[in-house]
């Protein structure tokens, strides 16, 4: 079979490229480019699957949408050939190490990226062309929104996260797991769009994890991670 990841540039599926890098599978990278004016994916995302969304991957005739089920698809299928020292990316069941896994494969995306998108919206709001009498006022309403809703959110997260970081290496414990791999995408625009809370723990986390070669190699391959501004 022939497996195709089908990457968004600035996009989560950039943790997919890295986890296949790790799993040493290999793959073939068919980039896509966001709208210049909208930032948007292109709508050729949607002859690969119908959300029009990345990342997406094709193995054969299957195709796999969603961060969290391609990671378990892959871990799943490919796993066993993994490096030894990945031996623990899906942790053995009714341990501790497989429920921290399974919180964090479903905090990412169900509580953290919620708050974190929620932030770059209204960030950007004010700054897309309205006529100029409605400028105040949407900016007005926009850190109101942030004020009471979103930042206090996002810095329960980071306090959160930070705390358990400071007794764990990697998101399940003392191994990486596909944890860490749905995590990536989140921690990095946690610490990019995050609030004031110092984290340190946080911020070793994320370079760990940036400088393991695979890494560095997905990295090339598929370019930024997150879209600036």
């Amino acid at each position: 079979m022939a497996l195709i990841v089908h990457h968004l540039e600035m996009s989560r599926s950039q943790r997919i490229l890295w986890l296949l890098e790790e799993l040493g599978v290999p793959y073939t990278l068919k980039m896509y480019r966001r709208d210049p004016q909208t930032k948007l994916a292109p709508p050729a995302l949607k002859e690969i699957h119908p959300l029009g969304k990345s990342p997406v991957i094709t193995d054969g005739e299957l195709v796999i949408a969603e961060s969290g089920a391609i990671i378990e698809y892959l871990v799943e299928t490919y796993g066993a050939q993994a490096p030894s020292d990945l031996s623990h990316l899906q942790p053995a069941r009714s341990t501790e190490a497989y429920r921290q896994c399974r919180f964090w494969m479903h905090y990412a995306e169900g509580s953290l990226m919620n708050w974190l998108v929620m932030k770059l919206v209204f960030e950007s709001i004010p700054r897309q062309p309205m006529p100029f009498f409605v400028r105040p006022i949407a900016r007005a309403l926009c850190s109101q929104v942030q004020k009471k809703l979103v930042l206090p959110n996002v810095q329960t997260a980071q306090v959160f996260i930070e705390k358990h970081l400071e007794q764990h290496q990697w998101f399940a414990g003392e191994h990486l797991t596909m944890a860490d791999f749905q995590m990536s995408f989140a921690v990095e625009a946690l610490l990019a769009r995050g609030g004031e809370q110092t984290t340190p723990y946080l911020q070793a986390y994320c370079q760990r994890m940036q400088a393991r070669p695979a890494y560095q190699r997905a990295l090339q391959k598929g370019g930024p991670v997150l879209m600036s501004g």
